[in-house]
């Protein structure tokens, strides 16, 4: 029940007819009894800048929620930038501080990197390739990094993309093994698409799943799916997989404490989503 004591999240992006988190928040919200709601806005880069600000001066307001494709755009509109969020360059969280000044994060990375531990896999050490250097690769490409990753692979359609994460992080991690320019999944321990490739069952695979190894596990941050195509093939090679959701029920927890509400566990999360797909 929205009442005039009803505070809200904003979940900023487009199209809105991917979005998950209103699925799993609100169900959390209701259950402990919390008078707040998610609530899509379907918000194109054009509008992005012109609206941020505003919003947020909303009384009611606790924060926003940022997807695709305003992640990136998000770290010149706000006023303070987390490391995490300037490392990845992008950013998926925003809320207003008391004296009025916007501040950002960034969780997709730890969202993703905590859901590859709860399965079991190692990530220090390991060999990795990323595709996609957009704001979640970009994330998840610096999460991997501070985790330990051995050896780390970029790739991008756009070519400057990818080199430029790759510096990005060599700044902060000099010793770590970086490539670039190939999107080739062969010998890799760990493979990911964090493109949007996926979210329509005709779009081209990210990458060629035959060259995937039976020891590869292949993690997706595409959610319109459960199992999309790329990851139906990965399955079919023998390979684990992580699902696009894992990343945003690990993330999740983060997301409260930024925002300053009653923090709970992916596990409780999971048992309360209503997710349709």
């Amino acid at each position: 029940m929205i009442s005039g004591n009803t505070r809200f999240i904003a979940h900023l992006g487009y199209p809105t007819t991917t979005f998950k988190a209103p699925m799993i928040y609100n169900p959390y919200f209701e259950n402990i009894g919390l008078d707040a709601i998610v609530v899509p806005m379907g918000v194109d880069s054009e509008a992005y800048s012109a609206l941020l600000r505003p919003l947020f001066s909303a009384r009611n307001i606790i924060g926003a929620l940022v997807t695709m494709p305003l992640k990136i755009p998000t770290i010149g509109l706000v006023d303070e930038v987390s490391p995490t969020a300037r490392i990845a360059g992008a950013a998926n969280a925003v809320k207003r501080l008391a004296d009025g000044r916007l501040a950002a994060d960034m969780f997709d990375g730890e969202g993703f990197t905590r859901g590859v531990r709860r399965h079991g896999r190692a990530i220090a050490g390991a060999s990795v390739l990323v595709v996609g250097s957009g704001g979640v690769g970009s994330a998840i490409a610096a999460s991997l990094a501070m985790a330990g990753a051995g050896r780390l692979a970029l790739y991008d359609a756009n070519a400057a993309s990818a080199e430029a994460l790759a510096g990005r992080i060599a700044a902060h991690y000099p010793t770590l093994a970086l490539r670039t320019g190939s999107n080739d999944p062969a010998g890799f321990d760990i493979v990911v698409n964090a493109t949007p490739l996926g979210m329509r069952e005709d779009d081209p695979l990210p990458f060629d799943p035959t060259r995937l190894g039976a020891a590869t596990f292949v993690g997706e941050v595409v959610m319109k799916t459960e199992h999309t195509r790329l990851l139906r093939a990965a399955l079919a090679r023998g390979c684990a997989v992580q699902v696009g959701t894992d990343m945003l029920f690990e993330q999740i927890p983060a997301y409260l404490d930024f925002f300053g509400l009653p923090v709970t566990t992916a596990e409780t999360l999971r048992a309360l989503a209503r997710i349709a797909y």
